[in-house]
């Protein structure tokens, strides 16, 4: 598969192409920006499935969700978590994986 359909591959699904957020990190082919995306996309599906849980859906996406955090912090840094869309499943504000400024 040639790196352009990988890539685009792993922003519909990201566990298509990837097994862990880690794997994300570990590709040398992907930007920075590239794996932020790509994280950032996984981190909405995985809060979609918690929701889902919350609601009485049997599935169990903790840990996976925890992975994704830590990958996209190992990439920008502290994550402004309060930067989220006011839905049950959140998701990540673009703005929320650039530098959280600090108050003074």
């Amino acid at each position: 598969m040639k790196d352009d359909e990988r890539q685009r591959r792993a922003l519909l699904d990201p566990p298509d192409v990837f097994e862990r957020p880690a794997d994300v990190l570990a590709d040398e082919k992907l930007t920075k920006d590239q794996k932020i995306e790509i994280l950032r996309r996984w981190e909405y599906d995985a809060s979609e499935v918690s929701v889902a849980e919350e609601e009485g859906m049997p599935v169990k996406n903790g840990e996976l969700l925890l992975q994704i955090m830590r990958a996209l912090r190992d990439l920008v840094g502290e994550i402004d978590t309060e930067r989220t869309p006011p839905t049950k499943q959140g998701g990540l504000d673009r703005q929320a994986l650039q530098a959280k400024k600090r108050r003074s």
